[in-house]
């Protein structure tokens, strides 16, 4: 069994990747991917993407975080993957699974899979600018408009010398609608070599078992489910359904806070907030009661309050 945080594009940043891997039960984190056009980017870009790179390439908790590269320009992306490494990064991870029209637009992420040889293409270049020893793992989708081109591109990266592969069981079109497609997943472990890492609605440990039972793998990338539920990974590990305590959770909700009101812009700190309590409460009922009382507030003075009142009393905030 391996546990991997997903790359989540603007809502695991290094604040949500230090809380839910402090839970505990994850082996690896992929980080928000670094867009690459056609030039070597600075340190600082690498740093401000995954500043956990300046304490080793780890999360506070010691669990490793492998940068992830978006782009088509094959000697920038290799030229990159060589300076993430150099900076401190568990191997390379290469998207090609971002459904933003934007990046599509650009030639990068779910676009390339209708180009089987590119994805050949790139994932060769990466491979062959680092040493044998280091990981090259890719993730894509099951496709962009449909499934036909499915097999060729997991061939296509494979064959190019990836070390391992996660896919997402849903095809850009399909976005992130019910349900996954985990049968599709099983068909492409049976036409690869390398490992397959499955990812895709997966919200608890029955959906763990049910998801290896029908891809055929034990290696899951947990991505929104994680953010819902912090500690899914720990009990997926220790086969526990039972969800985590508002009194525990309440209390991440205002080490989260704490951070990103000491660390980021003031102007992104509530819609920061806000962002995760919109997934919390999908899924837990005093969340929602908490989002009631939060959501149009823009002070950071009154939030700040609000915060201070939960801690002291998770049950009587969430109720009043």
């Amino acid at each position: 069994m391996r546990l991997i945080l997903a790359p989540m594009e603007g809502l695991a940043d290094v604040y949500l990747r230090r809380l839910i891997t402090a839970q505990g039960g994850f082996d690896r984190v992929v980080s928000e991917f670094v867009r690459v056009v056609d030039q070597v980017l600075p340190e600082s870009v690498f740093y401000n993407v995954c500043p956990e790179l300046l304490q080793g390439g780890r999360t506070d908790s010691g669990t490793p975080v492998r940068v992830q590269l978006l782009g088509n320009h094959l000697d920038a992306l290799a030229a990159n993957a060589q300076r993430a490494i150099a900076l401190g990064s568990d191997g390379i991870d290469l998207n090609f699974g971002c459904p933003s029209k934007t990046v599509n637009r650009s030639q990068g992420g779910a676009v390339l899979l209708r180009e089987p040889d590119t994805l050949y293409q790139v994932v060769r270049a990466v491979r062959e600018a680092l040493p044998a020893h280091l990981v090259v793992s890719a993730k894509m989708r099951l496709g962009y408009d449909d499934t036909d081109l499915m097999l060729d591109n997991a061939r296509a990266i494979a064959d190019a010398g990836a070390t391992e592969l996660t896919v997402h069981a849903r095809t850009r079109a399909q976005g992130y609608a019910p349900p996954a497609h985990w049968h599709e997943l099983a068909r492409i472990r049976a036409a690869i070599t390398i490992p397959l890492i499955a990812n895709g609605d997966v919200w608890s440990p029955a959906d763990y078992r049910a998801c290896c039972h029908i891809a055929g793998t034990p290696d899951i990338m947990l991505g929104r489910g994680a953010i819902r539920h912090p500690d899914l990974a720990q009990r997926i590990r220790h086969n526990d359904e039972t969800p985590m305590a508002w009194a525990r959770l309440s209390g991440l909700i205002g080490q989260f806070w704490r951070e990103v009101r000491r660390d980021m812009p003031e102007k992104y700190c509530a819609g920061r907030l806000k962002q995760w309590l919109n997934h919390l409460r999908a899924v837990h009922p005093d969340a929602e009661r908490l989002w009631q009382k939060v959501r149009a507030e823009r002070s950071l003075s009154t939030l700040d309050t609000l915060i201070r009142a939960l801690e002291a009393d998770p049950e009587g905030m969430a109720k009043d």
